[in-house]
This record gives structure tokens, C-alpha cells and sequence, in this order.
């Protein structure tokens, strides 16, 4: 491979960006860094500072950590000016995202407990925000990476500290190009680091396209002032993804230039969270645009999806506990709402609030719907677009509904596409794979009822599968099964497991088997559970859609059964972790058990629907399916396992107590494409045992000793054959 020197590299860069908008500017040190501050900070806000003004703003700039000053870079800086009256610096202008002022330097020799010159800095408004290390052709990009991290330690925090002020870091070699967000060493991560992409997820991996696409002036200030979201939970920077910033984007355009509806299909566990944060947070600031609604189908959702808002920006979101401060919320200033499709029902068909309501049919709202694929397909979103005839809704999907999984109602079929219209963009399970954003699969299928020799065919009308799948010895099989092998699956319970079932029946089934064996002294997993005791709780049809309402407070039909058994596998949950959970408390109980399953205090979660949708743990990399799922279903079961985790979790784990291979074949191709099984899914442990047996017969009959390889005059005697 040719190489490039980092001189040339860096200098053909500084030219490329100098026509892309920046003035290049000559500094080296941080005095005349400071010097040039004063200058671009009078020059943006047009105004003059005496010395003791801008020493001022100087020492207010230079407190904090990185995300301290990633706050006060958003905000004005208040100083005293020298008539005694209060004045204001803006560091950058967030509205006007291009009305800054863009500078390019190099070289810039930094001295804390060591001396640092860093490569590319791109200044706005004299404050270095973006900062390039390049490294010459052939190199690793994690050597660009672990020098940012030496220059953390180093000399970052040196003098006023301005470089606490970088939002983005960008690493290339020339050929590789990739961008992450500034926090301290101890929060990042080499696989935090991204490639940018166009809207159709081609990579731009050259600096020079990189630098077009990306460090454009403009576009760069407006990833800074748009695209990069404090995380107040973490205290730490976020920056979005390129396939995140083209769905907010076109949703974003969508508002601004239509009133048409449109989704966004994101595979589960590419952050569609954090995406529809971001667009309902920028569409809050549109001024053609009255109210913000996101929207989930679930209570459990609701507390999760508040909490990761939040997490972006703390108190952003008011939880609507009821529906009375739902419409409470629709009728003050508050821009953001987060709400569940049920309250949101309530309040445009009870009469009692519709004095509240009235004078927002005419008002433009914008409806965000949280998994779209779930909760649209009633008459709810019918009778919220008729209540909001200026509505303009948008929904988030990881599996959409097409014709070929969607299921028959009043209406007939109905499709995402019929309901929401036009795919804004598409991020499908293959292209997150790719990008190392989730994991693939390991799918074992483990046949549990096998046909004795010497039987006559048998007619499948003969035998009774709900009897078989419950027979007590195939429960101990399985049972069993899942205790030899759980420590395995779990690199020696380093993460956790969802076991999910057909049916409430069959779970207290397996709960009593695993409780039984336990007391025996066959193993020490702990194991919990949790179901709706619910009539609708059973999976009998298994038609792709998994429906997990939490216990509706006495309402519906309950399962007076049920329940009183989930008292008794809730008392063992207090028993062991010292709580006081009972079936009253359960919304507590739900929260509980997630928790403890995230921070690994429970080994496996026994289940019927509940947490096979919408929840997220890193720290879970199996399900055990004894359960017939298809489609959408089955792909959002399977994805609770492919999070990723750093370099300790190398795949999710599936293991199939049922005949679900055709079925996870057609969800493949229905939700990638017919040939994508060996993008999405790892070959058997086997396989890779017969590739290796097949080499190395190959290579003894080509060198059967270590002395044969002298033997060999040339790669012609070999007759030239790849082994």
C-alpha cells in the first residue's frame, strides 16, 4: 500500500477546508490561541472588550469539566462591563448555525505535565471545537484514537483549558475516516467511533469526501448546535449517528415543508430513542409547529421512554400520570408531551374533556409514535386523526408492518406503510451489523420430541402438540437442558437470559421445575418471573404481534388463577432480594425485575410476552424460546440479546426449544433480504469445527511435519493450491 506522510495529508486537508469556508489562521501556542479568542468573540459579537472585560468572560469560559463547558458553550456568558452595567458574550449562535466565524489552524503546541502539538483544529468563534488527528496511510485508526486520549491526560486541561471545549474529534489515516464525541477518557470507547454515511448508508471513509460531507462550515455547526445532545443522566456528549441525523433531518424538512405524514424504519437497537428525541426536541423549537406528542403504547414504555428523554435533557418531559394532566399539559405552555396511546384516547372521546380540548383541533400538533409497529393498527389512530384534523404524525419502527405480517381487523389489512405513508429512511438490521451498532445471532435449535423407530407414519392430526410441548418430561428435559448449559451461554453468568413461553400455564410449569431443582441442590440460578394475569396474556396464534399490557387494575377480564400463583413467585422475589412486591404493587415489581436483570442480580427471566419488545440490556445475551413466534415478533424477541457491550459480548445467543428455523428464515428475508441469513446469523459452533478438520487434512497432505515445509523447493510443487 502507498503511504502518505501526515504532512501532506494534513496540509492537503488544511487547503480542502480552506476553500470549504475556513480562514486559516497561524497559531501555536495557547497566548496567542487566547489572543485570537478576543478577537473572534468581539468580531461574532460585535462588540469591543477592555482587558478586564474579557479576563472576565476569559475565567468564566475556563471552569469545568467537559460537560460543564459543553453547557456554557450553549449559553451566553455574563461579564461586567466596565461602566458597571451587565453585558453578554454568545459563544456561538445556536439558531443561525452558520452565522459563526471559521477558522482552521495546526500545529498548536499545548504544555501540561507534558508537551502536546496537536494535528487540525477548527476553531468557531476562536474556541476550538472540532479537533483532527491523521495519521499516514497504513496505520491503525486506533492509534489516532489513543492519542487523543494521551492528549486527555496530558495537556487538554492545561492553561484555561479550551480544549475541554471540543464536541467532536475526528481520526483518519487518508483512507479511513471516523468522528466521536469529546468526554473524558473514561468514557469512550473505540467502538463509540463512527463512519459517516449518505442517506442511503454508504460509508464516506476518505478524508477528503469526509471533509466535503461533513466539515463542510455550515454543516458542521450545525451537527455542533443540533446533532450533539448532552446526556445529563451520564454527564457526558452524545453525537448522532449519520443514519439518526438523516431520519431527523427528513422528518425535520418533512414539517417544514408539508403537512404529509411519514415513518422511520430503524432497526431495534440503533437508538430510536435518541432519534426521536432529537426530532421532537428540534421540532419544538419550530415555530409552525403548536405542540410536540410523543406517544407510546404502554405504561412500562412510558417510564422508560420519559427517563431516557430526560437523560437527554433533564426536565424536558412532564409525565402525564393521568389523563386529566394530560389535557392539563395540552392546554398550558408545555411544548414536549410524553403520553401513552391510551390516555391520549381517553382525552378525545370522553366529553367531559373536550371544553379542554376544543381549541386544538384547529392548532398544527405533531404526533411522534414510539414503535409504531405495536400500537397503530386499532381504531385509536383513526379517532386521533379525526379529533386533530391538522395533525401531522410520524412513527418509529424497528419492524414495520408490510402485507405479508400484518394482521386482519375490522379494517382489513393494514400496513405501516397505509398509515403512515412514505419511509422517510431505512436502517435495516444488515446495516447495523455492519456498522457494529448491534450483534449477530447464534441460533441453536434444540429438538425436544423425537418419533421412536419401527413407528408407522404418523398423521400430524394425531398427535396433540399442546399436550406434548407440556408432557412434565419434556419440561425436565428442557428444564434441564438450560441448567448444563446456561453457564456457557453466559460466559459463566457474566450476562443474563429471557426464557420466554407459550403460554401462563406452561411458565408456572417451568417456574415449579427450576424452584424444585433448586431446593434439590441442582443449581443456584435465580430465577424470576413475571406475567399480566391477563386472559390475553397466552400466545395462541402466534401471528407476529406480542401484545404486553400491564394488568389493567381490575379492569378486563383477570385471571383470578394466575394471579395468586404470581403472588407466590413474587413472595420467592422478596424473599431473595429482601423487597415487598406484591400483585398491587406491580407497575413497582415490573420496574423492579428490569432493573435487577440489567444489573445482572437475576439470572433468568421467566416469561410469556412481557420484555420480549422495548426493552434494552446490554448485560443480556440469551433467550430461550419455547414459544412459536413469527415475523415482527420473532425478530424483536431475538433482538433483546444483540445490544452491544464493549469487546465481552461477542454475539446474542438464541436457543429454540421449538421448530422455528423456517420461521426465522422468512423474518430474515421479509425484514432484510433472502440472502442476508449469513450477514445476520453465525454459522453453528460445528460448522467451523468441519472447515477446520477440512484445512488441516489439506495442509498434512501438503506438509504432514514441521520439516516437510524444507522439503518444499517452491509454491509450484504444491501444484500452487490455496489451502
Amino acid at each position: 500500500m502507498l503511504t502518505q506522510p501526515e504532512k501532506n495529508l494534513e496540509n492537503k486537508l488544511i487547503r480542502q477546508l480552506e476553500t470549504l469556508g475556513f480562514e486559516k489562521a497561524g497559531i501555536k501556542n495557547e497566548a496567542v490561541l487566547v489572543q485570537n479568542l478576543k478577537r473572534e468573540l468581539e468580531k461574532h459579537n460585535r462588540t469591543d472588550l477592555s482587558e478586564n472585560e474579557f479576563r472576565q468572560v476569559l475565567n468564566k469560559i475556563a471552569r469545568g469539566n467537559i460537560f460543564q463547558k459543553a453547557k456554557i458553550l450553549r449559553d451566553k456568558v455574563d461579564y461586567t462591563k466596565d461602566n458597571g452595567t451587565v453585558g453578554y458574550i454568545e459563544l456561538i449562535d445556536q439558531i443561525n448555525w452558520c452565522k459563526n466565524e471559521y477558522q482552521v489552524t495546526h500545529q498548536i503546541t499545548m504544555k501540561g505535565t507534558y508537551a502536546n502539538r496537536y494535528d487540525v483544529t477548527l476553531l468557531v468563534n476562536g474556541l476550538p471545537l472540532v479537533q483532527i488527528e491523521l495519521k499516514r496511510r497504513g496505520l491503525e485508526l486506533k492509534e489516532a484514537f489513543n492519542q487523543t486520549n494521551r492528549y486527555y491526560r496530558h495537556s487538554y486541561n492545561a492553561g484555561y483549558g479550551l480544549f475541554g471545549y471540543i464536541q467532536v474529534f475526528v481520526i483518519s489515516n487518508g483512507v479511513n475516516t471516523k468522528y466521536f464525541a469529546n468526554n473524558p477518557v473514561s468514557k469512550r470507547d473505540f467502538k463509540q467511533t463512527f463512519f459517516w454515511a449518505d442517506e442511503s448508508n454508504a460509508r464516506v471513509t476518505q478524508i477528503a469526501e469526509f471533509a466535503e460531507t461533513f466539515l463542510e462550515k455550515c454543516q458542521l455547526s450545525k451537527l455542533i448546535t443540533k446533532y450533539v445532545v448532552l446526556n445529563e443522566s451520564h454527564e457526558m456528549l452524545m453525537v448522532l449517528r449519520p443514519y439518526q441525523y438523516h431520519a431527523v433531518e427528513a422528518i425535520v424538512e418533512r414539517v417544514k415543508i408539508s403537512e404529509k405524514f411519514g415513518y422511520v424504519w430503524h432497526t431495534t437497537g440503533s437508538g430510536k430513542t435518541l432519534t426521536s428525541f432529537k426530532t421532537a426536541q428540534i421540532l419544538t423549537q419550530s415555530p409552525h409547529v403548536h405542540k410536540v406528542m410523543f406517544v407510546v403504547d404502554r405504561k412500562d414504555l412510558d417510564y422508560q421512554t420519559i427517563h431516557e428523554f430526560n437523560s437527554y435533557s433533564r426536565g424536558s418531559v412532564d409525565a402525564t400520570d393521568n389523563t386529566r394532566k394530560l389535557v392539563e399539559q395540552l392546554g398550558d405552555d408545555t411544548r414536549l408531551i410524553v403520553t401513552t396511546l391510551q390516555k391520549l384516547n381517553t382525552a378525545v372521546t370522553k366529553n367531559r374533556y373536550s371544553n379542554f380540548m376544543s381549541g386544538l383541533q384547529d392548532k398544527r400538533m405533531v404526533f411522534i409514535f414510539d414503535e409504531c409497529h405495536r400500537s397503530q393498527f386499532g381504531d385509536t389512530h383513526q379517532r386521533i386523526r379525526k379529533y386533530f384534523p391538522r395533525a401531522q404524525m410520524f412513527g418509529f419502527t424497528g419492524t414495520p408492518i408490510f402485507a405479508e405480517n400484518s394482521s386482519v381487523n375490522v379494517h382489513g389489512k393494514r400496513t405501516t406503510k397505509h398509515l403512515f405513508h412514505e419511509c422517510l429512511h431505512k436502517y435495516i438490521i444488515t446495516d447495523a451489523i455492519r456498522d457494529e451498532n448491534v450483534l449477530k445471532f447464534m441460533v441453536d435449535y434444540v429438538q425436544t420430541i423425537k418419533r421412536k423407530d419401527g413407528v408407522e407414519e404418523i398423521e400430524i392430526e394425531d398427535i396433540n402438540w399442546v399436550e406434548a410441548m407440556e408432557a412434565d418430561e419434556r419440561v425436565d428435559a428442557v428444564t434441564d437442558y438450560i441448567i448444563a448449559n446456561h453457564n456457557r451461554k453466559t460466559s459463566s453468568r457474566d450476562f443474563t437470559a429471557i426464557f420466554c413461553v407459550s403460554n401462563i400455564r406452561l411458565l408456572m410449569k417451568y417456574y415449579e421445575r427450576f424452584r424444585q431443582k433448586k431446593e434439590a441442590g441442582e443449581h443456584s440460578l435465580k430465577i424470576g418471573t413475571i406475567f399480566s394475569y391477563q386472559v390475553n396474556e397466552d400466545d395462541s396464534d402466534a401471528n407476529g404481534f406480542i401484545e404486553t399490557d400491564l394488568p389493567a387494575d381490575g379492569k378486563g377480564t383477570l385471571n383470578p388463577h394466575s394471579r395468586d400463583r404470581l403472588e407466590s413467585f413474587i413472595r420467592d422475589y422478596n424473599d431473595t432480594f429482601g423487597t415487598n412486591f406484591s400483585t398491587d404493587s406491580f407497575y413497582g415489581y415490573y420496574k423492579d425485575i428490569g432493573k435487577r436483570v440489567k444489573r445482572r442480580e437475576l439470572d433468568i427471566l421467566l416469561v410469556v410476552n412481557m420484555f420480549l419488545t422495548g426493552f434494552d440490556s446490554p448485560t443480556l445475551n440469551t433467550i430461550y424460546v419455547d414459544k412459536n413466534l413469527r415475523h415482527h415478533g420473532l425478530v424483536q424477541a431475538y433482538s433483546r440479546t444483540n445490544r452491544i457491550l464493549g469487546t465481552r459480548k461477542s454475539q446474542g445467543n438464541v436457543v429454540c426449544f421449538r421448530s422455528l428455523k423456517a420461521a426465522t428464515d422468512q423474518a430474515i428475508e421479509l425484514f432484510a433480504n433472502k440472502d442476508a441469513a449469513e450477514e445476520i446469523i453465525l454459522q453453528p459452533y460445528e460448522n467451523f469445527v468441519e472447515k477446520f478438520i477440512l484445512a488441516t487434512d489439506r495442509l498434512n497432505a501438503v506438509a504432514p511435519t514441521v520439516g516437510s515445509v524444507n522439503e518444499l523447493p517452491s509454491e509450484s510443487s504444491t501444484g500452487s493450491k490455496r489451502l
